[in-house]
């Protein structure tokens, strides 16, 4: 995805509404919606892309010029609510429970671009609203998409509480070959036949605390994760995918490209709602990505895949862009940097959890 030309995206998928709920009050009602997060990351980090989403004539945010929705004025916003609870008897593989309570019209293949001139799109639905047709014309109009799994496979209850289905009982597993990335979280993939899907494409799965796997043929590299405490687990792999993209559209090897989604889910679940990226912090992470563009080849399919050799260092110049601009950590111990330049190094979890999930 790389390149000397400037890279340009399609980023598809609708906004919503959220809802916070935690033990029965509300916490936030904020703007949400994949592309409400990926453009927090790719915004700040300069990446032009055209972003194609619905929303109703009830849509109560303001966004990005850049970014306006098409207005369905006979249609309404989606709606989602999240239920969290701190009931330590509470223990639940997901974090939250997560429930559609309004629904937006899809978006149709006509709502894209006709011209093929984007060196990526990535497909970032969450309530159903992309078709098989309207991927299958990104696959069209896209060099690489990028592919959000909840995109794809969530399907809803009654009273419209998320749940899941395999990939291949839906419309969209005869596209795998076609797809280049697709994300999934640790609870999503196994709805995916990993096994499968990493022959054709690479397939990067998130486990929040624990970082991230990068599958593809036969390579398997596990990614570290930053140190962080989670307030907010909403958008953390939306985020994830914008610094994933990031990474790729400027060249980056594919394991250094994911470390950057590592690093922007991290901020993202410290936060509540869309994340406010300190301004030094963005800069910072551009130089040193700049940099790292600067040193390296061009990668063949092979060693795109492969840790630099610099890999670690990588890690500890991302550590210390996020301790020196964020108020996350407060320990006066000037030793800290080190303790955590540890953790990263052997992958060992300090990960807080404040949040528990509902039973819905």
């Amino acid at each position: 995805m790389g390149g000397n030309r400037e890279p340009r995206g399609l980023i598809v998928g609708n906004y919503c509404h959220d809802v916070l709920i935690k033990d029965e009050v509300v916490l936030a009602e904020t703007l949400g919606g994949a592309v409400s997060f990926i453009s927090a990351v790719l915004d700040g980090l300069d990446i032009t892309s055209d972003y194609v989403s619905k929303v109703g004539s009830d849509f109560a945010y303001s966004v990005n010029l850049n970014h306006t929705p098409i207005v369905s004025p006979s249609g309404k916003t989606a709606v989602f609510h999240a239920y969290f609870t701190s009931d330590p008897s509470e223990i639940r593989r997901e974090d939250r429970v997560l429930k559609r309570v309004q629904s937006c019209n899809p978006i149709s293949p006509s709502d894209l671009p006709d011209e093929a001139n984007f060196n990526f799109g990535m497909a970032v639905g969450i309530a159903g609203e992309i078709s098989p047709e309207t991927l299958e014309k990104m696959l069209d109009i896209c060099d690489v998409v990028l592919v959000d799994i909840q995109a794809l496979i969530r399907d809803f209850e009654i009273d419209g509480t998320v749940k899941l289905m395999n990939l291949n009982e839906t419309g969209f597993s005869h596209l795998l070959p076609r797809i280049g990335f697709l994300k999934a979280s640790a609870e999503e993939a196994p709805y995916v036949d990993i096994e499968e899907a990493r022959k054709s494409c690479c397939v990067v799965v998130t486990s929040g605390k624990d970082g991230c796997t990068v599958y593809c043929k036969d390579i398997e590299l596990q990614i570290s994760p930053f140190t962080t405490v989670q307030v907010d687990p909403t958008g953390a792999g939306d985020s994830f995918l914008g610094g994933l993209v990031a990474g790729l559209v400027h060249g980056l090897a594919v394991p250094d490209a994911a470390l950057l989604g590592n690093f922007f889910g991290s901020l993202t679940v410290g936060q509540i709602g869309i994340p406010k990226f300190d301004s030094t912090l963005m800069q910072k992470v551009k130089d040193e990505v700049q940099r790292r563009k600067m040193q390296c080849d061009e990668h063949d399919d092979e060693s795109r895949f492969k840790k630099p050799s610099d890999h670690e260092q990588f890690i500890a110049s991302l550590c210390t862009a996020k301790l020196l601009t964020t108020d996350e950590v407060l320990d006066p111990d000037p030793s800290y940097a080190n303790h955590q330049m540890l953790f990263l190094k052997n992958s060992v979890s300090v990960y807080e959890e404040p949040i528990k999930a509902m039973d819905p």
